[in-house]
């Protein structure tokens, strides 16, 4: 009975451990998916007016085609688009660089998942600083013709996270994802 205990505990231990690194990459790979366009543009030329609301890249709607999704980059190579989770619209900036989708906590209680429901026990590092995360797994991501279920995901607080990032966790769900002349294409 004790050796059952043991190793039974030493699963959950390993399965904690497993989950913090997984935090910690994905909190890793947001802060260079904000940070490093950032630090591309204070690098290049200034620009000759401020930038304004109506400069901002529209999100876009993926081409539909059943079984596949096409989306343009934008300006800055970016791939944004409006994705649907849990039958609700959410816009996603797609990261290949993250290892879960990564949501925020308004986001999370707008797609029906409760504040009690949210077990914010992992401590990972954003772009906006520390920050906690809860682990969650989304019923569904749609995007164009392209549906993936039971998607792993990381909830930060509001302050870690502004946006939605759409990570591995959702990509490799896919047949196959890649980029050519400017376009994202995902195939299920």
């Amino acid at each position: 009975m004790v050796s059952q205990l043991g190793v039974s505990g030493q699963k959950f231990r390993q399965r904690d451990a497993m989950l913090l690194r997984t935090a910690t990459i994905a909190a890793i790979a947001a802060v260079f998916a904000t940070q490093i366009p950032a630090l591309i543009e204070r690098a290049g030329p200034p620009s000759q007016a401020p930038a304004t609301i109506e400069d901002a890249p529209a999100v876009q709607n993926a081409a539909y085609t059943p079984g596949t999704a096409v989306l343009e980059a934008d300006g800055r190579g970016h791939f944004e688009a409006a994705f649907r989770i849990n039958g609700k619209p959410v816009e996603g900036l797609v990261d290949t660089g993250a290892s879960l989708v990564a949501i925020n906590e308004t986001t999370a209680r707008r797609l029906g998942f409760g504040a009690n429901s949210l077990d914010f026990r992992y401590n990972v590092n954003s772009a906006n600083g520390p920050t906690e995360a809860a682990h969650i797994k989304l019923s569904r991501m749609e995007i164009g013709g392209v549906r993936v279920q039971n998607v792993d995901t990381f909830v930060l607080r509001d302050k870690g996270l502004s946006g939605t990032l759409v990570g591995m966790s959702f990509l490799k769900k896919l047949k196959s994802f890649q980029v050519e002349g400017g376009s994202l294409k995902l195939t299920q």
